[in-house]
Parts: structure tokens; sequence; C-alpha cells
């Protein structure tokens, strides 16, 4: 099922087996999901996920090689003119700037309000502005910065400059496959597959396979299939 909607809408959906497995971030299960504070450490944020969602019959894989992060991102243009290199240099200029953050960062525990108490920034609109409209309206300087994805195309589309993560307050969000302990126990080949994938998607590579289709409007399956033949792997998903 595509456009199925955000993290909980699919996370009840796998526990209501309306699907047997989905793709979420090692840091929106151990925030999002089983409602823990957030921390850096990637290792225990993946270890303690794991164990948190086996009691619910979810298997939780081996996390991916791309860590889909969340960003602040400003115009170059307007960096240069303020010196910002990182999130803690918005303090001097945050009330006087807009940010727009997809509604979904505005909302929850990790997102918008928990990275403003932990720099201290004040900014003088917070705009919910979902999906690409926040990349438009940032290039046309209706919002100063918006949240991102460290994999996101159109930061390469539109040459937004990512501000440091200089406190380290966002979690890592290392890709993993999540599914029902019975459809794993059922189907060990999927298993398999979906674990040898894992190396192969880099923040690059997925960076670059999200720039072809948000920029280039290419088919997603296309997209998919020319890169698992690429990689030779599109012969192990027969």
């Amino acid at each position: 099922r595509i456009n199925l909607g955000g993290t909980n809408v699919a996370f009840e959906a796998l526990k209501s087996k309306e699907i047997d497995l989905y793709l979420d971030y090692t840091g929106t299960v151990y925030v999002s999901l089983l409602k823990n504070e957030p921390i850096s450490d990637m290792q225990r944020v993946y270890d303690e996920g794991k164990a948190g969602l086996a009691p619910l019959s979810i298997t939780m894989l081996p996390q991916y090689a791309f860590n889909n992060t969340y960003a602040l991102a400003v115009r170059p243009d307007f960096a240069a003119a303020h010196n910002l290199e990182t999130i803690s240099d918005l303090r001097a200029v945050a009330s006087d700037m807009n940010i727009g953050t997809t509604f979904e960062f505005k909302n929850r525990p990790d997102g918008l309000n928990g990275m403003t108490q932990a720099y201290g920034l004040s900014f003088a609109n917070a705009l919910g502005i979902d999906s690409s409209s926040r990349y438009i309206a940032i290039n046309n300087d209706e919002v100063q910065a918006i949240d991102a994805f460290m994999t996101d195309g159109l930061l390469k589309k539109f040459n937004l400059k990512v501000l440091e993560d200089d406190r380290h307050y966002f979690p890592p969000y290392f890709a993993t496959p999540l599914l029902r302990t019975d459809a794993a126990e059922k189907h060990p080949e999927v298993i398999a597959v979906l674990n040898e994938l894992g190396p192969y998607l880099t923040n690059q590579v997925a960076q670059d396979l999200n720039y072809k289709v948000d920029e280039e409007q290419q088919d997603p399956a296309k997209v998919a299939r020319e890169f698992l033949k690429s990689e030779g792997l599109l012969h192990k998903l027969k």
C-alpha cells in the first residue's frame, strides 16, 4: 500500500495486521512510538527500540546505512549574511525569522518544540507547511528556515545549506524495516533480501534516488528497479 500516511498511521496498520511490513526509522521508534526522551547514542537507540517492539510481536531488522535524521536548512545567501553554520547560530536572528516545518515535525516530541527548547530559540512565526511546499516557501523567502531530512532530494535541487546540529539534539534516524513477527517467521526469505539491501542505501544514494523522483519526476518504482539492477540485486527479489 502506498500513501498510507505518517508513522502513527503505518504503525497502527502494522499492529492491526492491515500490512505486513513498512520502513521506519530508529529514532522514530525510540522517541515517537516508545515514548523515550531523544538521545544520540546510535546503538542504544537501535537496541532499546528493537527490545521495546518485541512484546508487540513486531520485529525490527538491522538498520540500513542511511541516517535520515532531521535537519534545519536555510538558503546559502541567508546563511552568509548572518554567519550561520550551526543551529546555535540561529539564536542571534531567530526572533526575526519565520520557520516552515511539516505538521508532523511541529507535533512530535523530538520535533520543533523540543529543538527550540534545547537550543534556546524563539522564532517570529512557525508555519506548518507540508511536503515540497516548504521548499518553495523558503525559495520565495516566505520562510527563512525549514525542517528537512538529510536524504531529501530537494536539498540538492534548491541548493540549501544544512546547519550543523552542534548540540546533537536530533536522535539517529537510520532506516529499519519493521515487520510483524509472524510474517517474519513465515517468510525468512524476505528478511534475507531486506538485510542484503541495507548496506547499499547510503545517505548519498538515498538523496540521489529521491532527487530523481522529486525533481526529475521519474516513477518511483522505475527508479527503485533501476537502482536494484545497477547493484546486481534485482535477481535476488525473484
